[in-house]
């Protein structure tokens, strides 16, 4: 997998040029190595792709992503094979046992807690909400059954975001955060498939017409990581910057902690998916937890 983050805005045409992303724009050009890039995000409704960038682009895994209108990520390339093993790793994917399923998803919504309370700590924010969300991840049971998981995520934002916030509503933080979560979800499930699984089938999201179930598994512990740029740079805007747009793709591209070393957001979603392959395939025990707090490479 490449290490650069390409963010296209201004351009008319974007080929494949002896292995290179060939840029166009008008009398310019810029040339790119395909074999670098990890995130290519085509913020130009008016841009046009050839098909063999396209194929070169998903055979080295590119995780590319197409803007709409409203700049918003639309869709998404993928490759149709993405290892090897892929055959093998979707009939194990398949016959996951339930009740592991159940005990991974209490353990990822605990997870998710704790880094949403690592949040509020490192912004100040009210210690009698991280004890009450400390209450919530000791209550956790398998499959999350109770909800612990909702009934953090309303006080988290409440918190964070103020008492008057209401998530989806169409305003320029739920426009940060979305955005910020399209970026992950698309890398999480470029990964996913670069490891010859497939993002239909998750652990404990089970949309009939989701594609990314398996993704949207994996985003939550990564969530407040965009969470904590939108609150610390977004909160007195009234629209949704192009110089938002860009900091948030380049998330993708600093180091966060796994394991007890630090590893580019990349490298923490391969760690965090292995141990939860093995997990889920009774190899182990337990699962890695990244956290939420993000470095300069």
């Amino acid at each position: 997998m490449g290490y650069r983050v390409i963010y296209i805005e201004k351009c008319e045409y974007l080929r494949l040029y002896l292995d290179n992303l060939k840029v166009e724009i008008k009398n310019d050009t810029l040339l790119i190595p395909v074999s670098d890039i990890q995130i290519l995000v085509i913020d130009n409704y008016q841009s046009n792709l050839s098909v063999p960038l396209i194929n070169k682009l998903t055979d080295n895994n590119v995780c590319t992503i197409i803007c709409g209108v409203d700049h918003l990520p639309k869709s998404y390339i993928l490759p149709m094979n993405g290892h090897f093993s892929s055959s093998g790793n979707i009939s194990k994917q398949i016959c996951w046992d339930s009740k592991r399923k159940d005990d991974l998803h209490a353990m990822i919504v605990k997870m998710k807690i704790l880094n949403q309370i690592e949040i509020l700590k490192v912004n100040n924010k009210d210690f009698e909400v991280e004890k009450k969300l400390y209450e919530f991840v000791d209550s956790v049971v398998s499959g999350d059954k109770t909800n612990r998981e909702g009934l953090a995520a309303k006080m988290y934002f409440r918190e964070l975001f103020g008492h008057d916030f209401i998530r989806f509503e169409e305003d320029v933080i739920n426009a940060g955060l979305n955005y910020g979560y399209a970026i992950f979800r698309s890398l999480i499930t470029s990964i996913i498939v670069a490891k010859g699984y497939i993002a239909n089938i998750g652990i404990f999201h089970k949309g009939k017409q989701n594609m990314f179930n398996l993704s949207d598994d994996i985003i939550e512990v990564f969530r407040p990581i965009v969470d904590h740029y939108v609150f610390n740079n977004m909160m007195d805007d009234i629209i949704f910057k192009q110089s938002h747009r860009e900091a948030l793709i380049q998330l993708t591209n600093k180091k966060i902690m796994i394991d007890g070393r630090k590893q580019t957001v990349a490298n923490a979603i391969s760690f965090y998916l292995d141990s939860i392959f093995n997990y889920l395939d009774c190899e182990a025990d337990s699962i890695l937890y990244p956290l939420p707090v993000i470095y300069d490479l």
